[in-house]
Formats: structure tokens, sequence, C-alpha cells
């Protein structure tokens, strides 16, 4: 079931709905596009930030990186 959503634009978004039917698209198409790209670009963040989070990250190396960074600019000056 196809539903209407009306929207304010502002410049910014009338610039964009032109570069999106540059090519001859309808607005309403691109919108469409525009909404389904958004929601998959934020799916596949959400699996990666999940698969990051999953991974297993091993055993501590001891490395004091606060230290190192003090000691690297210390021998700046």
């Amino acid at each position: 079931m196809a539903e209407t959503i009306t929207f304010r634009t502002d410049e910014e978004t009338e610039h964009a709905l032109d570069v999106l039917t540059g090519g001859g698209i309808s607005r309403s198409a691109a919108i469409r596009q525009a909404v389904i790209h958004a929601a998959e670009r934020r799916e596949r963040a959400a699996q990666l930030r999940r698969a990051v989070l999953a991974m297993d990250i091993g055993e501590p190396d001891s490395v004091d990186v606060a230290a190192e960074l003090a000691r690297d600019r210390s021998d700046e000056r």
C-alpha cells in the first residue's frame, strides 16, 4: 500500500533533489531511492558494529599507549 508523505524542503534539500533528479528521475522516485539507500547504509553500519564487537581481541599486549605517546612527544622537544 503506497502512502503519501509531505515534508518541507530547504535550500540544501532542494539542491540535493536537483542533483538526484538530474538524470530525469522523478522527485518521488529519487526520494524513495534515497530513503532506501540511507536505510541500507544504516543497516550495514549496524552489522559492522556488531561484527567488530563480537571479534576476539586476544590478550592485551602490555603496551601503555599513553606512556609511549608521552615518550615520543618528549623526544620531539
